[in-house]
């Protein structure tokens, strides 16, 4: 499902030159579910955001469910990863100026889908995470357990084949962080949904099928 081959970043600047990765070689299978673990500053948000096609690799080529998308121009990747794709981030990064329903809805708007089937997935795929009573709500009228399900709900309602979460408990309690993780890994075995998660939580990441570990950006296991 993720190939990555012989993957390095660098970032450059007038006087630095950092080196981010360097020489990451994995693979994903469909279907898992692999936690990405290190210290901070190893590399792991870096790998994710190119798996995730938000950033390029200064070598090396991503390939992802069967396309090499090292040579797409900026507007195929943005349809591809809209389609292929469903992100969760630490801090949420919902509108806040949208309620619930119209954030659950947004990947679907950029996909032109008519607003009633926009509607139906959105509150299908809120009712999946508990939040069929909170649609009209806004974000800051929410606790960050449910942001973080209103996050999930918005990547999973165009049913992409692959869920990279990043930190997706980081900022909630361990309560709340326990809700999110089952949430994660329902829709891992009942969708079959692969999911790439980085994760300093190492009871959390020994829940999943596999950890890959990160140091100073290399890959050392």
């Amino acid at each position: 499902m993720i190939t990555v081959k012989d993957l390095s970043k660098v970032y450059r600047t007038d006087e630095i030159e950092t080196l981010a990765l360097e020489h990451v070689n994995l693979s994903i299978r469909e279907g898992e579910f692999v936690s990405i673990m290190g210290p901070s500053g190893c590399g792991k948000s870096t790998l994710l955001n190119m798996i995730g096609l938000l950033d390029a690799p200064t070598t090396g080529t991503v390939e992802i469910d069967g396309q090499d998308v090292s040579g797409m121009n900026d507007r195929r990747l943005a349809a591809f990863r809209n389609r292929t794709l469903g992100f969760v981030f630490q801090s949420f990064h919902l509108i806040p100026s949208l309620n619930v329903l119209d954030n659950v809805e947004l990947p679907l708007l950029y996909r032109h889908v008519p607003a009633r089937e926009r509607r139906a997935a959105a509150e299908e795929v809120l009712s999946r995470v508990g939040l069929t009573h909170r649609m009209k709500h806004f974000p800051s009228q929410l606790s960050g357990g449910q942001c973080q399900r209103v996050a999930i709900a918005r990547a999973i309602v165009g049913e992409p084949k692959i869920i990279l979460a990043d930190e997706p408990t980081g900022n909630l309690d361990s309560t709340m962080g326990a809700e999110v993780m089952n949430i994660l890994h329902a829709l891992n075995r009942e969708d079959g949904r692969t999911i790439v998660m980085v994760t300093h939580n190492e009871e959390q990441a020994r829940q999943t099928s596999r950890i890959i570990r990160f140091f100073d950006g290399h890959q050392i296991n």
